[in-house]
């Protein structure tokens, strides 16, 4: 992700511009004192930048502000020395909000949230919104991805499930995963992908979904629970 730091505190940038360079998603292309300077960041059409570390408090102009500037911002992680703007600073849909001096773990945590959204957006823009499926008489036919419920391994083969049916095709799992776009398809086990906006719920080690037929138990491997979890827009009581 191409990146600009913005904060008129030299000492708070240099600590910035130090964590950026120990992150490998992110590539800094400017650090400014001030919004004013921070426009020439735009002036170039063929470098996007994806993500800007903004102080609040400035000259000149405030980082909300500069925010308000923008006719399509990119993402935001506020970077402040007061708390006080948190709140206010959520309606501009900023990414985090970090407090001065910011922890190189906290900062990470920041950047991984923003790397989730970024990796989200460019699986929307790569994958198109269906596939289709190539049956014995040669008719294709159209599946949407939001049909699908599961994807199950059978040996050299492998079975696209819907609610309503299901396509046996000579696939590996590893081929269709790659068609299918990844922020909405997780791998839970060796054998089993799954559409996660179709979970109905997850209980102990299986993800439950429902189907015409029934109520189909999917297994969650150990070493994919985990990953799993972190996908999951997940509250806690």
């Amino acid at each position: 992700m191409n990146c600009i730091i913005i904060d008129d505190d030299i000492l708070s940038r240099k600590v910035l511009e130090g964590f950026v360079e120990k992150t490998d998603s992110l590539n800094l292309v400017g650090s400014y004192e001030n919004p004013v300077d921070a426009f020439k960041a735009f002036d170039n059409p063929e470098q996007i930048i994806d993500l800007i570390f903004l102080d609040v408090e400035m000259p000149e102009m405030s980082g909300l502000d500069f925010i308000n500037t923008l006719e399509t911002p990119p993402m935001i992680i506020i970077v402040s020395g007061q708390e006080k703007y948190a709140i206010e600073s959520y309606e501009y849909d900023v990414v985090d909000y970090l407090l001065k001096p910011v922890p190189l773990q906290r900062f990470f945590k920041a950047v991984n949230k923003a790397q989730a959204t970024f990796q989200e957006k460019e699986s929307i823009s790569r994958y198109p919104e269906e596939i289709f499926i190539k049956k014995k008489n040669a008719t294709l036919v159209r599946i949407k991805y939001e049909d699908i419920l599961w994807v199950e391994a059978l040996e050299n083969y492998v079975t696209v499930n819907t609610a309503k049916e299901k396509f046996t095709i000579h696939y590996t799992m590893k081929a269709i995963e790659n068609k299918l776009p990844p922020a909405k398809f997780k791998r839970v086990h060796r054998s089993y992908i799954v559409n996660i906006s179709q979970i109905d719920y997850i209980e102990e080690s299986n993800v439950v979904m429902r189907t015409d037929a029934g109520v189909k138990m999917i297994p969650i491997g150990k070493s994919y629970r985990e990953l799993l979890m972190d996908d999951l827009n997940l509250i806690s009581k």
